[in-house]
């Protein structure tokens, strides 16, 4: 009897959990490869919130002859407009935040931080595709910003 309970338990819970990863709002979770696969930022989710956080970089350290006494040391967010940033790891960084899902396959109303700028946007993202990610970033108007799109690695 104990154990036909624990296998219904655990069939209903299987089937609680496959029927969450299959709700539309959740589609973009995951691990994300950015444009020229550079870095991988992993989507999660919080609350009813969505955020991004970066959590490798194809090249994680300065390049032999970078400026400053950098060359071979792990990148950092040197151009953070807050200057106790700045030591900071980019590796690590949660750079997207506050999306909120829109419907269809539309995530909006979130900010997306550059570290190799020091800049923070407005940004709103839609899946194209299973694994593909639209991701645009943009001052003011969404008609003018950037547009990049993200591959996705794993669910």
């Amino acid at each position: 009897m104990n154990k036909t309970l624990a296998l219904l338990c655990g069939v209903f819970f299987a089937f609680q959990v496959s029927m969450r990863a299959a709700e539309p709002c959740d589609a973009a979770l995951g691990v994300w490869s950015t444009t020229g696969d550079r870095s991988e930022i992993r989507i999660f989710k919080q609350g009813d919130k969505f955020f991004g956080q970066i959590i490798s970089l194809k090249r994680p350290n300065w390049p032999a002859n970078a400026p400053q006494g950098m060359g071979g040391k792990p990148k950092n967010d040197r151009k953070n407009p807050d200057p106790a940033l700045r030591s900071r790891a980019i590796a690590g960084i949660q750079m997207m935040e506050d999306f909120t899902y829109s419907g269809g396959t539309e995530w909006g109303g979130g900010r997306i931080y550059d570290p190799e700028s020091g800049k923070t946007y407005k940004c709103k993202m839609w899946l194209t595709g299973t694994n593909q990610l639209k991701v645009h970033g943009y001052v003011g108007f969404s008609l003018i910003g950037r547009t990049v799109i993200w591959t996705r690695k794993s669910p």
